[in-house]
């Protein structure tokens, strides 16, 4: 009888245990069956090769900087989550004013955030270096659409983040002051010596009705980064004998009163758009970024050039028109996060095909810029209606502004220093050359 109990008593304890594992979910044979009421549709991978995150319910924190200026982040939101119900987005605003800082702040020994974007160079330096990014090479993303960009931003054969915008610069040009002055347009296979001949030509008249042919704005990237086109030398190289020569054409020009005098921009903090609204330069070295902000002054009628245009920037003699500089923007997964699989999925959507075509509707420049994407930036209601502005919007071969090093950010310091005495003549270009290969070689060792 005790050993009828026994048996009895087993049985119904097993019985009692499958049926909280099916309650639970657990390991049937089978999957589970969400209620009726919750149950979300199969999730279908987003264009560009990327895998469903799963029907898991997952909420994802992406760190981001300015929302409320930034036209993209929801478009890309509310496309994944079309496609991936199943996916909650919550965007964790650090602010852009000291981001990078901010961002390794919240990521030391924090799992809360998933997705990361990553501002730039030196800044995806410093987090790679902590250790802080997910490995990005071994998911299968292809690099050729990128224009070199991932190759440039590879360690050790593994890359940590994927571009998602890009901007590169071109040169904005005022047909009107071209049209005043009897010459024809820039074309977009442009040598360097050719742009500096076209801007003595546009050159004309005297203060304040004084229109300049070129214009440099401040940032040491703007007049010292064409040394760098030839694809021989770059910024963290060690060694800047190879920029004298350029140093010395821009400072001619400023010297000639061919472009705005460096030390007085910056002592009055002119804002290159502001010359340019204002009619006041005929050509002007500037980014991608740029195109959406002259649309809308224009329409605004802040912009009193009305008439312009863009093409490819000028290159050095013997390099391929279509060669210019760079910036990118990335997203990244927390190496950290417990919500890897459908933080890489969301990255990749983000940095793909599908979320280029999303952030170009926007009127912003995608990393990736397909035949479609050039459509969809050159229907941007406002942009310059001649084939050589459309034709402006590719690249051949795209240089970071900044390459990617550990110390990024200490040989910037060194640069920018350096730059700011040999554009305002406080050093001559010898001395502040000199000046970059010490202290730049002092931190390279």
């Amino acid at each position: 009888m005790k050993k009828l109990m026994k048996k009895a008593m087993a049985l119904m304890l097993a019985l009692l245990m499958v049926a909280g594992l099916a309650a639970c979910g657990g390991p049937s044979g089978e999957e589970s069956k969400a209620p009726e009421a919750t149950k979300t549709t199969e999730s279908k991978a987003p264009e560009g090769g990327n895998e469903p995150a799963g029907d898991e319910e997952v909420t994802l924190k992406w760190a981001v900087w300015d929302i409320n200026l930034t036209t993209y982040y929801q478009p890309l939101i509310d496309a994944y989550v079309a496609d991936h119900p199943n996916v909650k987005i919550e965007m964790v605003d650090l602010g852009s004013a000291d981001y990078q800082n901010a961002l390794i702040t919240q990521l030391t020994g924090n799992a809360d955030l998933d997705v990361v974007c990553v501002k730039d160079i030196p800044g995806y330096a410093n987090l790679v270096k902590g250790g802080y990014l997910a490995d990005l090479s071994g998911e299968g993303i292809d690099s050729a659409p990128y224009g070199g960009t991932i190759e440039q931003i590879t360690v050790d054969g593994k890359f940590y983040a994927l571009p998602f915008r890009s901007d590169h610069w071109v040169i904005y040009y005022n047909k009107d002051l071209f049209d005043k002055a009897g010459v024809d347009y820039p074309t977009n296979d442009m040598t360097v010596a050719q742009y500096d001949e076209l801007a003595r030509k546009l050159t004309s008249g005297t203060g304040a009705d004084k229109v300049y042919g070129s214009h440099f704005h401040t940032w040491r990237s703007a007049p010292s980064l064409f040394a760098v086109l030839d694809g021989k030398n770059t910024v963290v190289d060690g060694n800047y004998d190879f920029m004298k020569s350029t140093y010395e054409w821009v400072l001619a020009e400023q010297n000639d009163g061919i472009c705005q005098d460096y030390g007085t921009l910056k002592a009055t903090n002119t804002h290159y758009s502001g010359v340019f609204f204002n009619n006041q330069v005929a050509m002007m070295n500037m980014g991608s970024w740029f195109i959406p902000t002259q649309i809308e002054k224009v329409k605004s009628g802040e912009s009193q050039a009305t008439n312009w245009g863009i093409v490819k920037y000028p290159h050095p003699e013997g390099v391929a028109a279509g060669t210019t500089l760079g910036t990118i923007t990335s997203v990244a997964v927390n190496e950290a996060t417990a919500k890897k699989d459908a933080a890489m999925d969301f990255v990749k959507f983000v940095g793909g095909e599908k979320g280029a075509e999303i952030i170009a509707k926007t009127g912003t420049f995608p990393a990736i810029k397909s035949g479609a994407v050039l459509d969809e930036l050159a229907k941007m209601d406002g942009f310059p209606t001649d084939e050589n502005s459309k034709e402006a919007l590719s690249t051949t071969q795209v240089y970071l502004e900044m390459p990617m090093h550990d110390k990024a950010a200490d040989i910037e310091g060194v640069l920018n220093e350096a730059h700011d005495g040999i554009m305002t003549g406080a050093m001559t270009i010898d001395e502040g050359i000199q000046k970059m290969n010490d202290e730049v070689g002092a931190l390279l060792g």
